[in-house]
């Protein structure tokens, strides 16, 4: 470490880093060939199996046993179980059957087999005949950015290729929103509520929000009492009990949940009085929405997107377009040109942080994928060293990566139009452009010519 307290590298430092850092891609790819290697077996011993079953009238029973036959040999060889063989090869079918420019991709190293996952889940919904224009678009994705950037992106252009819209789909599957219990041992059960997306990450926002302010309190309620012993006076019982608390977040948040099903209020807050439900009762929730025009008008049934999350549907994106929902942020952009044509609330937050917020919709460090109204505003160029307070200054990133920009070698810069870019320690350069609007692609002509258990595969 540098007096300055930076975090810098020696000459042998480097070269030891850079050692590492080409070890490990070197090994990412070969790991990718032999995962591909491996789906292709996977994907013959299916058909195999299928060939097997094909000339008996019951083929659902006989390619069953087939199924299980072919897997228990392998499984066998390999020491895994039957059943999750016999997933994998269904999987490996049909990522090599269906998807062969992503397993082309896994087998020269360009993607990882997670990112193949991604594409597979992503268009398990398509009919077959929409998969091949699908998997161009979200192979041009999942080569640029990482899995978890990319998979919101991906899901995003598998709405845009089905023939039927979110909105429609959505209409049917929120009759199926329901509460329901499952028994868990030593005494336990789930709960779980299958909810519209908007809504569930609005509860699970206002719990975290609630949950992190009880912490803060906890933390001040500790600075008191330990302020009280090194003055010699007698700590507040008040503090005491509250600082006395250990419960992490995922602990608070299943506690406030439970008080304000049964109680309506949040009755852990250690603020909360006669006269009113205290400081976490009036904390609500705050998500983060991309809007397309297309869709705020109702010209067409545009997908819009859940930031962190992935797509809702055009109906939803209205609704919570409009004034009367508070908590929400609101942003709108242009499906041709993807510039942001309005952000509401231009007085708090600031429309600058607003602005700010509707470019870089995560924090802007390379593969990350912190919502930005999670993130802090960055100066890219330092206050103190003469940056502005302007767009072209300013970018959103998370405690974690504002940090480490900070206090270690890493170097960032501001390009035109919002990119940044990034240069490493090494003297690496990593660009991170703004993300795309929602709208990516059109929907594809008729004649397809445009464009507990271990995971299946």
């Amino acid at each position: 470490m540098r007096d300055d307290g930076m975090i810098g590298f020696s000459d042998a430092d480097a070269a030891a880093l850079a050692e590492a850092v080409d070890t490990v891609r070197k090994a990412d790819a070969d790991i990718a060939a032999a995962q591909a290697r491996r789906m292709t077996a996977l994907a013959d011993a299916e058909r195999l199996a299928r060939r097997l079953a094909s000339h008996s009238r019951a083929n659902v029973r006989v390619h069953d046993m087939a199924q299980r036959a072919v897997a228990s040999e392998i499984s066998a060889a390999t020491r895994l179980a039957d059943r999750t063989v016999q997933r994998q090869m269904s999987a490996a079918a049909e990522l090599v059957d269906d998807y062969p420019q992503t397993h082309a991709a896994l087998a020269a190293g360009r993607i990882q087999l997670s990112h193949a996952r991604v594409i597979v889940d992503a268009g398990a919904n398509l009919p077959r005949d929409r998969r091949a224009a699908f998997e161009r678009s979200a192979l041009t994705v999942c080569e640029t950015e990482t899995v978890g950037r990319a998979r919101s992106r991906v899901e995003i252009l598998a709405e845009r290729h089905h023939p039927t819209t979110l909105t429609e789909r959505h209409a049917i599957a929120r009759e199926g929103r329901r509460v329901f219990t499952t028994p868990l041992p030593h005494g336990m059960s789930e709960i779980v509520s299958i909810q519209p997306a908007v809504i569930a990450d609005a509860i699970h926002d206002r719990l975290t929000r609630q949950a992190q302010t009880l912490i803060d309190l906890r933390k001040q309620a500790a600075d008191r009492a330990n302020a009280a012993r090194r003055a010699g006076d007698e700590p507040d019982a008040g503090d005491l009990l509250l600082a006395s608390d250990t419960r992490t977040t995922g602990q608070i948040r299943a506690d406030l949940l439970a008080d304000m099903l049964l109680t309506t209020q949040p009755g852990a807050d250690p603020t909360r009085d006669d006269d009113g439900p205290g400081t976490l009762g009036a904390i609500r929730a705050h998500v983060q929405v991309v809007v397309p025009v297309g869709a705020l008008t109702g010209r067409d049934a545009q997908v819009g997107e859940l930031v962190g999350h992935g797509p809702i549907d055009a109906e939803t994106a209205r609704v919570l377009a409009g004034g009367s929902c508070t908590g929400w942020d609101r942003i709108l952009t242009d499906a041709a040109s993807g510039q942001v044509v309005a952000v509401d609330r231009r007085s708090v937050p600031p429309a600058l942080r607003r602005t700010i917020h509707a470019r870089d919709r995560h924090c802007r460090f390379p593969g990350c994928r912190v919502p930005a109204i999670r993130c802090e505003i960055d100066h890219v160029r330092d206050w103190a060293r003469g940056g502005a307070t302007h767009l072209d200054n300013l970018q959103c990133l998370c405690q974690r990566h504002h940090s480490m920009k900070q206090f270690t070698a890493w170097r960032v810069r501001q390009l035109p139009g919002g990119v940044i870019e990034w240069t490493s320690p090494l003297g690496a350069t990593y660009i991170d452009d703004p993300p795309p609007p929602v709208q990516f692609v059109g929907f594809p002509d008729d004649s397809g010519s445009n464009g507990s258990d271990p995971p299946p595969f």
